[in-house]
């Protein structure tokens, strides 16, 4: 495939050939656009949502109402990102599909969570007025986790998040 200046070719940082509608869990970073601090404030280790950041919250819950094989887990939403465990549940395909670009793959991470960006970027420009506004980074960080140490791991980021917020040097996120 040629490159462009108007469409450079992008490298996936998705696990190559993963099976993405796996069942099993997967810790999910989003970020906002240029790192802006949307969702509200820290104050003494409590995140204080804004307006955006419970637009951010209820179409976070809402992940298993339009995708029957999703729960949400433990989340944290931060000033400019959001942390998150996606349950994978239920019956899985028998061959496995991958997702490429442009052919999305019902109920994988991938759609799930370019349903949720989406959802929320359409509620955000309505509330802003800003139709067309960007809210998001282009891209996301998930890492599969694998075990029960993996998943105690990062439950005890989510839970840390908030208070290590002001020892974050440029308060931002690692993602």
């Amino acid at each position: 495939m040629r490159k462009s200046k108007f469409h450079p070719q992008r490298k996936s940082i998705r696990l190559q050939g993963y099976d993405y509608t796996q069942q099993g869990a997967y810790f999910i970073t989003i970020g906002t656009y240029h790192r802006e601090h949307l969702f509200g404030k820290i104050d003494q280790g409590e995140m204080d949502l804004s307006p955006i950041g419970l637009i951010v919250k209820e179409v976070w819950q809402s992940i298993p109402v339009h995708f029957s094989q999703a729960n949400v887990d433990y989340f944290v939403i931060m000033p400019n990102h959001i942390h998150g465990i996606i349950e994978l549940v239920g019956a899985r395909h028998a061959v496995p599909l991958l997702e490429t670009f442009r052919k999305p793959v019902p109920g994988s991470i991938p759609t799930i969570v370019r349903s949720f960006k989406s959802e929320v970027t359409r509620r955000v420009n309505l509330f802003r007025n800003t139709p067309g506004g960007k809210v998001w980074q282009r891209n996301y960080y998930e890492h599969v986790i694998r075990n029960d140490d993996g998943l105690q791991a990062v439950y005890d980021y989510l839970i840390s998040n908030p208070y290590n917020w002001l020892e974050d040097d440029e308060n931002s996120f690692k993602g």
